[in-house]
């Protein structure tokens, strides 16, 4: 079994696309892949699930993205804990938040490239989806497995977080706007109230449709790839019509 791996593994280095995907992996994690087959399936989405030959179970990245969650959620937890010591733990966790919330993976995974190696559906639109975020975490995943929780602790740091945040911003930055207008009701005694109205698509390709009503009079309308991110765009929106 093991020699099939190592002749699988060797063909794949010699195919010249795998070449160009080796290549990849390096420039993004700053050291040579060992093991290819995990990197690879870390940018396998579940819409180009391959089926194997366990019980029909369909290979993606999902294994991976959980794991790579984890390791991603450990990693910024024990950074925060360590560069803020006198702050509590409601404020390392709202910030923790905003680092690793999808929206905020996204971008990061687009600015290092992993939208160019994601192998899915191209039939689907997934622009709205968190495709690529969640790539990040498979990718993560892969990395803790090939290289050892060191190594990823380290691309976590320097590559992603170092590279690609600016915490001052990311701590000034107040973006729960559910919570503003929720606070701006209470306070002058409004009734509000936040309604999942549609959802568009199928699974990975969902959108959801929110609106904001204030005293059952309907002030905005949000979307999302989530409920609570239609809810938020729906916020936002409602915020900036109350001038709040």
């Amino acid at each position: 079994m093991k020699e099939i791996g190592k002749s699988l593994i060797g063909f794949i280095r010699k195919d010249p696309k795998q070449k160009e995907f080796r290549k990849s992996i390096e420039q993004i994690i700053g050291s040579k892949p060992t093991n290819d087959l995990l990197y690879q399936l870390a940018f396998r989405h579940t819409s180009a699930s391959k089926q194997t030959s366990f019980n029909g179970f369909k290979e993606s990245n999902e294994r991976l993205e959980f794991l790579g969650d984890a390791v991603l959620g450990m990693v910024i937890a024990e950074y925060l804990f360590k560069k803020y010591p006198f702050k509590d733990e409601g404020f390392l966790t709202e910030i923790r938040s905003r680092i690793v919330n999808r929206e905020s993976l996204n971008q990061v995974a687009r600015r290092i490239g992993l939208d160019n190696l994601v192998e899915f559906d191209g039939q689907r639109n997934f622009h709205r989806t968190s495709m690529f975020g969640d790539a990040m975490e498979a990718l993560i995943g892969a990395i803790y497995l090939d290289k050892g929780f060191a190594f990823a602790r380290k691309f976590i740091i320097s590559k992603l977080l170092t590279n690609h945040y600016d915490l001052n911003e990311v701590i000034s930055n107040n973006t729960n706007y559910k919570s503003t207008i929720l606070s701006w009701a209470q306070a002058d005694g409004r009734k509000v109230e936040f309604l999942i109205v549609e959802e568009k698509g199928k699974n990975h390709s969902k959108e959801f449709i929110a609106q904001v009503l204030v005293d059952s009079e309907v002030i905005s309308t949000g979307s999302g790839w989530n409920k609570k991110k239609a809810e938020q765009d729906a916020s936002r929106r409602a915020c900036e019509a109350l001038k709040i």
